[in-house]
């Protein structure tokens, strides 16, 4: 096809445009360090998206990166196991890694850039500027891990910084983070819409996760015990029975209390927006689970819009 043909589009149908396009489309460049990412991002011009990993890819995450590629016309995936959301007595250097296995993955999604830097060339020094997340890091995740959402919002900021996107992908999986790099983005100013993108779920309805490789057989079962109790509460508020968060989170609570092999670490119902403890005014809540099935902890969640006083 000459190049007289590919400046006039009128003699191109549709799939011999995203043919031709696609061919002249840069080959997916794998960038080590900041530079890098700066040359190969100028080479490829478009509405960009970015999806932020720490490596060791799973279904879950290529959802993540199919959804960027509907919205964007380049689309960049981190691959960083950032050790400021470490704690001292979690194990940074067991964290999975396989950049080869990743970056293979990622090819055949056709993504565009891969951005997979050292600590060194991300935090040359530790940093003396730090991001404070605020109230909500301290509640329910960040009970459990007090530093974590503090390391994330600091990596977060950088990426945008770095891949410059105009949208970024995250998971609704991880509610919390996602209402944090919300509000983040929110309250600095930062220049990227951030999308959610739907919990991923295998066929039995458990929310993907690389934690369910540690359930057995058995475990996998009672694990189901996290999305019935999501859908005992999302059905007491669809139909009255519970027409406020903590009557919601009750239902909830209920049945997870009667399902075999499950032991609750909280059950949440918080604002949707700001991820803060809903009260009986709150109309649109996240309703957020975590429990540990076996040694195994799970996570889940749902956004519902419940009754008020005023409905009645």
């Amino acid at each position: 096809m000459t190049a007289q043909r590919c400046a006039d589009r009128e003699l191109l149908d549709a799939d011999q445009l995203a043919e031709l396009t696609s061919a002249l489309k840069p080959a997916m460049e794998v960038a080590r360090t900041k530079a890098d990412l700066k040359a190969a991002l100028a080479l490829r011009p478009g509405r960009r998206a970015v999806v932020m990993t720490m490596g060791a890819l799973h279904e879950g995450h290529l959802t993540l990166v199919r959804k960027a590629k509907e919205l964007a016309d380049v689309v960049a995936v981190t691959d960083f196991v950032n050790p400021l959301q470490f704690a001292p007595n979690e194990d940074f250097d067991a964290y999975p890694r396989d950049l080869e296995a990743d970056v293979a993955l990622l090819a055949d999604e056709g993504v565009d850039v891969v951005f997979a830097p050292s600590s060194d060339e991300m935090y040359p020094r530790d940093p003396l500027v730090r991001i404070d997340p605020g109230p909500v890091a301290t509640m329910f995740e960040g009970v459990t891990r007090p530093t974590h959402f503090a390391g994330v919002l600091q990596v977060v900021t950088k990426l945008l910084m770095l891949t410059q996107p105009d949208i970024a992908i995250f998971g609704e999986k991880d509610a919390q983070q996602l209402a944090l790099i919300r509000t983040l983005v929110d309250d600095l100013d930062i220049p990227v819409e951030i999308i959610g993108a739907p919990i991923a779920r295998d066929d039995d309805g458990v929310a993907r996760s690389s934690r369910n490789a540690y359930l057995s057989e058995a475990e996998r079962a009672q694990a189901r015990a996290l999305v019935a109790a999501l859908d005992a509460a999302e059905a007491a508020a669809a139909s009255g029975e519970a027409r406020d968060a903590a009557a919601v989170a009750d239902v909830a609570r209920a049945s997870l209390a009667e399902a075999e092999g499950v032991r609750v670490d909280y059950v949440a119902a918080v604002d949707a927006g700001t991820y803060l403890p809903a009260d009986a005014a709150t109309s649109e809540i996240i309703l957020a689970l975590a429990a540990f099935v076996g040694p195994t902890r799970l996570i889940d969640n749902r956004r519902m819009t419940l009754g008020t006083e005023e409905d009645s």
